[in-house]
């Protein structure tokens, strides 16, 4: 397995295992931050963390808003939305229509989504047209850091122009990593990536962590990559770890996050202690 470490600076679920319930804090009161949830390889569980992060820091009673800028709109379909909704974040990108308009409720309280739709796949051939196309995500959504407490942009698997408007727009980047083979491959060209938009877009951004996804504990291999990862990037690596589950793989087809299809699975129990840590490092 390659080392890219050198690219980079740097149970079930019980009520005990959800984000502290921030009514008492005054969610409100802090600022704002943008987290975009990207790696080019596909099939790592990227959506769904995503979902399920924007979720949970929700129902801990943070206002939370989940734009969906993948064209397979799966967040989208995730949260009980249609990949007929309109507008959407492809309007936004295009200037038809602002982020206040393409905002949607969801059935879980303080959470709202700007959903997708597959036309979005035609802004990877219009925004590089546009001079200046990197900051569009990042212009429409300034009147609205002090709306939320935190914001989640489910990315596309590639490192195209919609992923480098979200990580222009974003403070952080949550990398979700599968524990199997190849894991580690493509991860050097993405921290490449971060570190060239934090040089000359967006100073701010930095890696919020790594976060390993669909790990079966009981297999030699889950157990290498996972020492690999912890080897080369001990403090960017989440504790909470993501377990093969079921209940997570077909929490979308309802319409719902795994934690709210099944809040006591193992899946939802990891995920609640995944945004713990999240809502942690702010």
């Amino acid at each position: 397995m390659s080392d890219p470490s050198h690219q980079s600076d740097s149970t079930d679920a019980a009520d005990s295992s959800r984000p502290a319930d921030s009514s008492a804090e005054n969610p409100n009161s802090a600022q704002t931050t943008i987290y975009a949830v990207a790696n080019q390889k596909g099939g790592v569980g990227k959506t769904t963390t995503a979902v399920n992060l924007a979720a949970c820091v929700a129902e801990a009673g943070y206002p939370t808003l989940l734009v969906d800028i993948d064209p397979q709109a799966n967040a989208t379909v995730g949260l009980g939305l249609s990949k007929q909704e309109s507008p959407t974040i492809y309007d936004v990108l295009i200037g038809d229509a602002t982020i206040a308009q393409a905002t949607n409720a969801t059935e879980i309280e303080n959470l709202s989504v700007v959903p997708s739709a597959p036309d979005l796949a035609g802004a990877n051939v219009e925004l590089p047209r546009i001079a200046g196309s990197e900051t569009i995500l990042r212009d429409a959504l300034e009147s609205h850091r002090g709306q939320y407490r935190f914001i989640f942009f489910d990315c596309p698997p590639s490192l195209g122009p919609l992923t480098v408007n979200a990580m222009v727009a974003a403070d952080r980047v949550i990398v979700p990593v599968q524990t199997e083979y190849y894991a580690l491959e493509g991860l050097a060209d993405l921290l490449d990536t971060v570190g060239l938009i934090q040089r000359e877009l967006n100073p701010r951004l930095v890696i919020g962590g790594l976060v390993m996804t669909m790990h079966d504990g009981r297999t030699r291999l889950a157990t290498d990559v996972e020492d690999e990862l912890r080897k080369h990037f001990p403090g960017l690596l989440f504790e909470s770890v993501i377990p093969r589950n079921v209940r997570v793989a077909e929490a979308p087809s309802f319409g719902k996050p795994v934690t709210h299809h099944d809040p006591h699975s193992a899946g939802a129990g990891a995920y609640f202690e995944l945004a713990k840590e999240v809502a942690l490092r702010g």
